[in-house]
């Protein structure tokens, strides 16, 4: 039996899941129990995600075990999504999600991530749609849509990637133009994006390739750490050796 299967039994015999959830959850450590938190997210209920999503970073704050709580409410948004409803109800989640997205405490932020690929396992069009909305968004906004979308799992259809890779354009164009350089924003998306173009352009060298060399020989010295990041992944060289080469002597 799988730990999740033995979480998914453990949960169904239960009928108040906090306390095992907080048992359970890894925290406070390094490595919060992310399995646990999946299965939470496709098990739990509406009633469940909300009152998880009372716990703010006042209430339970950065490496608490009641932040745990706060995640699993995040990627539960993703879970109901993906399972659909009245478009009022749905747009109130995805309201609620953006707002995660800026949450000051950087396992909540990767909870929205997560929970954007648990709603593109069921329909990754609408994602793209909604991720075009936050777009113009702020700089967390921008790495949430940079770390939800770029996962090998949902990059299997050519022209879902392409919209995947006009979305990096966009947000690696705002990237360039931020004013915001010694904010945590900003060092945050940085990392996204160091290591997202990869994952896309993995997924559709041809169109990734064209893409990404846009990029690579720009005047902006973060714009070429980004892209230098990105073409050190193992998963760009086992693509393509020599291309990686010649575009990594554009970047010194």
């Amino acid at each position: 039996m799988t730990h999740a299967e033995i979480y998914r039994q453990e949960l169904s015999a239960l009928n108040d899941w906090d306390a095992y959830l907080l048992e359970h959850s890894g925290l406070p450590g390094p490595r919060a129990n992310l399995g646990l938190a999946y299965v939470a997210a496709g098990m739990g209920s509406t009633a469940q995600f909300k009152r998880w999503l009372t716990f703010d970073a006042k209430r339970a704050p950065t490496n608490s075990r009641e932040e745990y709580l706060a995640v699993c409410g995040t990627m539960g948004l993703g879970a109901l999504l993906a399972r659909g409803g009245a478009v009022a109800q749905k747009q109130k989640w995805m309201k609620t999600l953006r707002g995660c997205a800026s949450d000051p405490r950087w396992r909540v932020r990767e909870g929205v991530a997560m929970a954007l690929q648990i709603w593109g396992d069921r329909d990754f069009d609408a994602v793209l749609d909604e991720m075009e909305r936050w777009r113009d968004g702020t700089l967390y906004e921008q790495r949430a849509i940079a770390a939800g979308i770029c996962e090998p799992r949902l990059l299997k259809d050519r022209a879902r990637v392409k919209r995947v890779l006009k979305l990096l354009d966009g947000i690696t164009r705002a990237f360039a133009a931020s004013h915001q350089r010694n904010s945590d924003e900003f060092t945050t998306l940085k990392k996204g994006l160091s290591y997202s173009w990869s994952v896309a352009v993995a997924a559709s060298p041809a169109n990734g390739k064209r893409a990404m060399e846009r990029w690579i020989g720009s005047g902006d010295p973060d714009v070429r750490a980004v892209m230098r990041e990105n073409l050190r992944k193992n998963r760009l060289l086992r693509m393509d050796k020599n291309w990686v080469k010649e575009q990594l002597d554009k970047t010194a």
